[in-house]
């Protein structure tokens, strides 16, 4: 683990991420909503939106997944991060986060709820990226993806779909 790596996970009392990574919840809004949405996505009472940093190093990955909310992440420092989204109509989308706007890279991205997603890091070193949800997350609204499901429903995406599903 290299110096800055440790150097973060301290400053930003990070802890490991169930899906991969370190991370710390840095906000939860004091504003709610009782949902009453038809299907009932989003039972009970849920806070609008909440943020937190997450950092990945090495070959750590950020495994596949899905939420209820939408997600937007944000780059801050590192090398150059690939959230791999799977739409829900089975559109693989690659988004490369990062400071080098003229390699097609971009600091904010958003993943709409729904879909699958995970992380990977381009290269050696590490990424420190934040993401924030709206609504606000919560654990029981997170999904970690099953390799063989993935790979029936989309089977042309095999090598990320393995990449982030180990």
């Amino acid at each position: 683990m290299e110096s800055r790596v440790h150097e973060l996970i301290d400053a930003l009392d990070l802890v490991p991420h169930p899906e991969g990574g370190y991370y710390r919840e840095t906000y939860k809004s004091d504003l709610f909503f009782d949902a009453m949405d038809e299907d009932a996505s989003f039972p009970g009472r849920r806070s609008t939106g909440a943020a937190i940093y997450f950092l990945l190093e090495g070959n750590d990955i950020s495994r596949m997944h899905r939420i209820k909310a939408d997600e937007l992440w944000h780059f801050y420092e590192g090398t150059t991060l690939t959230v791999h989204v799977i739409h829900p109509e089975g559109t693989l989308e690659d988004i490369r986060l990062g400071a080098d706007i003229a390699r097609g890279e971009t600091f904010q991205a958003l993943v709409k709820a729904g879909c699958w997603f995970g992380a990977s890091l381009e290269g050696e070193g590490h990424a420190l990226v934040g993401c924030t949800t709206h609504p606000g997350f919560e654990f029981e609204d997170f999904e970690m993806a099953e390799r063989d499901d993935l790979l029936s429903q989309w089977p042309e995406h095999e090598a990320v779909i393995r990449k982030l599903t180990p």
